[in-house]
């Protein structure tokens, strides 16, 4: 079983597949100082979903301001960005 961090976060975006979507979240994921560490996506018809894992042990920001970013980054782009601790995200979903 992979490690798990108090660092690490679940990053999921959903909406209406458009050109930009993942540059947003990347941008601001970088200015943040925030490591991707896994990344998923499809588009489904016109339906795009993105699951990432990141590490935020080196952000510049915090739990919330991480999270209010990420949430105006996705209302620029029309889509749905939520955060949530990996180890709650775990918790949550356990078998």
């Amino acid at each position: 079983m992979a490690e798990i961090s108090s660092s690490r976060i679940v990053i999921t975006v959903l909406g209406k597949n458009r050109p930009g979507i993942v540059a947003g979240v990347t941008r601001v994921l970088g200015e943040a100082n925030v490591d991707i560490r896994d990344i998923t996506q499809s588009i489904i018809e016109d339906i795009f979903t993105m699951t990432m894992l990141a590490d935020t042990a080196e952000s510049k920001l915090d739990f919330a301001e991480l999270q209010k970013a990420l949430a105006e980054a996705g209302e620029l782009s029309g889509v749905n960005v939520s955060i949530q601790r990996e180890d709650v995200f775990n918790f949550m979903y356990r078998l």
